[in-house]
């Protein structure tokens, strides 16, 4: 027997990863919302300082708030806050899918993946008919 090639202290003669990352596996529908959720979360953090940004303006009195509303209403303004709506409700639905979870509910594979796209279609409905909404009320 060679004593090198069967050797558990022998080197490696390939580099091979410390641990399981993204290079290995495939992503999957849960991996990515989970990801996906993270993502939002951080996302409404800043959102939540442009908010507060935006009240000070309100409150400061027209000037202010002429200054801050024209980024706002600008092309790019309108996709960032429709991507925020998005994060905003992606975020909510997958929050309440991890409440269901929390309840010891919906733990089939089926029910999970059933439970992602779900989410992932809930989150697109609600966000485009918010912007009807306010389409129909900012008029």
């Amino acid at each position: 027997m060679d004593k090198d090639s069967t050797s558990a202290n022998a080197p490696a003669n390939r580099t091979r990863p410390r641990s399981p990352n993204i290079q290995i596996y495939r992503p999957q529908l849960t991996s990515v919302l989970s990801i996906v959720n993270r993502m939002t979360g951080v996302l409404l953090s800043a959102c939540a300082v442009v908010l507060v940004i935006w009240l000070v303006a309100v409150a400061a009195g027209p000037h202010a708030y002429a200054i801050v509303r024209a980024p706002i209403i600008s092309p790019i303004g309108r996709v960032l806050l429709f991507v925020a709506t998005f994060a905003f409700f992606m975020h909510l639905c997958g929050s309440l899918r991890h409440l269901v979870w929390d309840t010891v509910h919906g733990f089939s594979l089926r029910a999970i993946y059933l439970s992602g796209w779900i989410v992932f279609a809930v989150s697109i409905v609600l966000t485009i008919s918010a912007w009807v909404v306010s389409g129909f009320i900012g008029r």
